[in-house]
């Protein structure tokens, strides 16, 4: 065990946790209605204990066990058997290393929040996430981080799928699984109502920011100078996404606003994810001065072109963002072509896939949508019995 190396992941580990506790939180919190801002909590604190959970009994073992087959890791690790704190994991006690991987499990599947958000119920919020995590997050883990079929010797030989800290794992499968149950959803009845609290959504922004350098820095999981470096190209692109989602508003439609250069914000983060572990400081500054003109449009093209009410935008951010991070790495001639366009594609259709088999088996044991009445009245007070706010009391 290297104390350096453990002392900074246990920092980073917490530093990915803050980033859904509560800085997502408040991030999509802000940009809804008044009268669904808990909901969004609700649902983003709930996904954040069942992952936990189900991480421990299977997630984890699925992900990182030590099957053969190059598709899964098994169950021999399900509730961490045989792990004590004398078991390492490279420098790193191994239940530190489950921790560490279980904060990116609880995030996954949190971002998807984003999507349905307004207008869903909450018994099919937790259902598929868990679901979700388990048969199509966890494989995925394992088939890119945990020695699978697409890491270095698998099917793209000695030099597999790139991608330093989820921009396929994390932003590809999270991104497409939002728009397909934004599709399966519909749109809300109350699309043009302007988020209830930008403020929020600035605070939630910064959270994010801040516990990204966990994400991408704990991501080389040692204390060394890759980790520095993951953790400066982060904030570089972050820096300049924000600024050239702002200049292209600006250009478009006149005004420069803080919901936009926020957002330009997690665009360039989701962008540099899978390449920070590659890049130097001049790629990411190319990286996140991309991201903010390509992810902005990206949000025409979903809300406009192909008229699905992604609500807050998780696939034109995060799902694009981190396939644009991904290419990246190959354009710079850091990764192979095969591999970074094979691994898209074959994570691709498996994501789309599974999320389409379990949004119908869900749907039939818990409703997909709230009804109108519920939905008009807004989530907080109709589903969870609370308001957000009481100007009265």
């Amino acid at each position: 065990m290297n104390g350096a190396d453990t002392a900074w992941i246990i920092v980073a580990t917490a530093l990915v946790l803050f980033m859904t506790l509560p800085g997502l939180a408040l991030f999509y919190g802000g940009l809804v209605r008044a009268r669904n801002v808990l909901s969004v909590f609700m649902h983003c604190f709930a996904i954040a204990c069942l992952m936990s959970i189900l991480w421990l009994i299977a997630g984890y073992s699925i992900a990182f066990g030590g099957g053969t087959s190059g598709y899964w890791g098994g169950l021999d690790k399900m509730f961490l058997l045989g792990i004590t704190p004398d078991t390492l994991s490279g420098t790193l006690p191994e239940v530190l290393f489950f921790a560490f991987q279980m904060t990116f499990a609880i995030i996954t599947p949190a971002l998807i929040v984003g999507a349905y958000v307004e207008r869903v119920g909450f018994g099919f919020v937790l259902t598929f996430s868990g679901l979700w995590m388990l048969l199509c997050y966890a494989p995925v883990v394992h088939w890119i981080w945990g020695g699978g079929f697409l890491a270095d010797g698998g099917i793209f030989g000695e030099t597999g799928v790139k991608d330093f800290a989820g921009g396929i794992v994390v932003h590809e499968t999270a991104g497409l699984a939002a728009l397909i149950i934004a599709f399966f959803l519909g749109p809300r009845r109350h699309r043009t109502t302007p988020p209830h609290s930008p403020g929020f959504v600035m605070i939630g922004a910064a959270m994010l920011w801040v516990g990204w350098f966990g994400f991408n820095g704990g991501s080389q999981l040692a204390a060394d100078g890759g980790a520095a470096m993951a953790l400066t190209v982060t904030h570089i692109s972050a820096a300049t996404a924000s600024l050239t989602w702002a200049l292209w508003e600006k250009i478009k439609y006149g005004k420069a606003s803080m919901v936009g250069l926020v957002t330009g914000t997690i665009a360039g983060l989701a962008s540099i994810t899978p390449a920070s572990g590659f890049v130097d400081p001049a790629q990411a500054l190319v990286i996140g001065a991309v991201a903010g003109i390509l992810c902005q449009e990206a949000v025409n093209v979903v809300r406009n072109m192909l008229k699905i009410d992604d609500t807050l935008d998780v696939f034109a951010v995060h799902g694009v963002g981190g396939i644009f991070g991904t290419i990246m790495i190959a354009v710079f001639g850091l990764g192979s072509w095969a591999a970074q366009l094979g691994g898209l594609v074959i994570v691709g259709v498996f994501t789309a896939v599974v999320t389409v088999i379990l949004v119908k088996l869900v749907a039939l044991v818990t409703p997909l949508r709230v009804d109108a009445e519920t939905e008009t009245n807004g989530l907080d007070l109709s589903v969870h019995g609370e308001r957000a706010y009481d100007i009265s009391s």
